[in-house]
């Protein structure tokens, strides 16, 4: 029998594992947890309507500092809360520069969102990045 820390997302068959995937490593989870959190709109959870930062909703604001420190907040908001275990190192929350043009000039259309983060009970550090399009 397969032994994993939880059924790695999406669902697959693996050969090894036999019916589902598995995430065998602390930082799997993790990342896991984190992508689930950030990309899952409040009121999508079974029987807990405020889980989820919910960055869809943000598909039609401008791309504003605003917008971006809303969505920050949201996520520090949301990992306090339900992932009490991680720990936010960094997080950015930015528009990329436009390939090939001028200095300064913005991908307003886009947002990364990149977080560096710690599990400290295993003493592990990663980070994840999640490119977003508005």
């Amino acid at each position: 029998m397969a032994e994993g820390l939880s059924v790695a997302l999406p669902l697959r068959v693996d050969p090894v594992d036999g019916a589902y995937g598995l995430n065998k490593r602390i930082t799997q989870v993790a990342s896991q947890n984190l992508k689930m959190i950030i990309l899952t709109s409040p009121g999508e959870r079974i029987m807990n309507p405020e889980f989820g930062v919910g960055v869809r909703r943000y598909l039609f604001e401008n791309n504003t500092g605003g917008t971006l420190e809303t969505i920050k907040t949201r996520i520090r908001s949301q990992v306090a809360t339900y992932l009490p275990y991680i720990s936010i190192l960094q997080l950015d929350v930015s528009s990329p520069p436009i390939a090939g043009g001028l200095p300064g000039d913005i991908d307003e259309t886009r947002v990364n969102i990149t977080i560096k983060y710690s599990v400290p009970s295993a003493n592990v550090v990663s980070d994840l990045t999640i490119p977003l399009s508005l």
